[in-house]
């Protein structure tokens, strides 16, 4: 019987390892990086934005030599991988001036995006400096928000990959399984919210979250070609009230099961949260449900 891989979504029969086989054959001198890219034009392997999915042409390329399936040419370079091996941003000495008053009174609220500009150190620093959890370096698509007033940082949003199941929100969104994995990349997850510690600002927090909500679309699909329908955030019960977030009009669908995405035993092993949506598309539900 035919041995078939499953990786990603995609199903690898004896016929794409013989194309694999074949490519390595016809260029001995290739490196790993080349060849998937090499792979991944052949096979239209990519990203919404036209981008090829580099990163996981590799993982299956190093999953079908471990397996013994095929033989890759030998490693080259080892990059530093930033996920492993992780650098805390450097840190950053920032202009902590007290910012108070009613939002008006401030001055103009600038939300700028900081991914890869030269803010971006910045915006690494401050979430590492001042957020309880630190900053964590976001994987897949994602997007940095550096507000600031005067010059002066004020507040931080990230937005990032949506977790791939999550209960609630699957059951409030309607969809099954086939549209959730055509469709998660529509739904991008609030993984850091943060008012720096030298502002009391009332209202500042729910301003800044229906003021994100109504441009993040737009900007994110200047960088990954394709728009969001819904956004998603978790809030620690035992720190929060998600008081801000109610007030910027987000739902609150239910909780997380405090078991985390890597659980076996079924069993709690962290807090549970309260889960908050915010749908951007009057159809939202229509949109995210489509399986074509």
């Amino acid at each position: 019987m035919e041995s078939v891989w499953r990786y990603r979504g995609r199903e690898i029969r004896g016929s794409e390892i013989a194309f694999i086989t074949a490519l390595i054959a016809a260029d001995p001198h290739a490196s790993r990086r080349q060849l998937s890219r090499k792979l991944c034009e052949a096979w239209q392997w990519k990203q919404a934005n036209g981008a090829v999915c580099d990163m996981l042409c590799r993982g299956l390329l190093l999953r079908l030599e471990r397996a013994g399936a095929i033989q890759l040419p030998a490693v080259r370079f080892r990059p530093r991988n930033p996920l492993l091996d992780r650098r805390a941003p450097e840190p950053v000495v920032p202009d902590n001036t007290p910012v108070a008053g009613a939002l008006h009174q401030i001055g103009e609220i600038v939300i700028q995006p900081v991914r890869r500009t030269a803010q971006e150190p910045l915006f690494n620093a401050l979430m590492e400096q001042y957020h309880y959890l630190g900053y964590e370096q976001p994987v897949g698509e994602h997007l940095k928000y550096l507000v600031g007033v005067n010059g002066q940082a004020i507040a931080l949003l990230a937005f990032s990959s949506a977790p791939r199941h999550l209960g609630a929100r699957d059951r409030f969104l309607g969809w099954d399984a086939a549209a959730r994995k055509r469709n998660l990349h529509r739904v991008a997850y609030n993984s850091r919210f943060l008012i720096l510690p030298w502002v009391r600002v009332p209202h500042l927090a729910s301003h800044l979250l229906s003021r994100v909500a109504r441009r993040i679309s737009a900007d994110w699909e200047r960088l990954y070609a394709h728009p969001l329908e819904v956004l998603e955030t978790f809030v620690d019960r035992e720190r929060f009230h998600g008081t801000c977030y109610r007030a910027a009009n987000w739902i609150r669908v239910g909780q997380t099961t405090g078991r985390g995405k890597d659980d076996r035993r079924h069993q709690q092993n962290r807090s549970i949260k309260d889960i908050y949506l915010l749908p951007l598309d009057r159809r939202f539900r229509e949109h995210l449900q489509q399986v074509r």
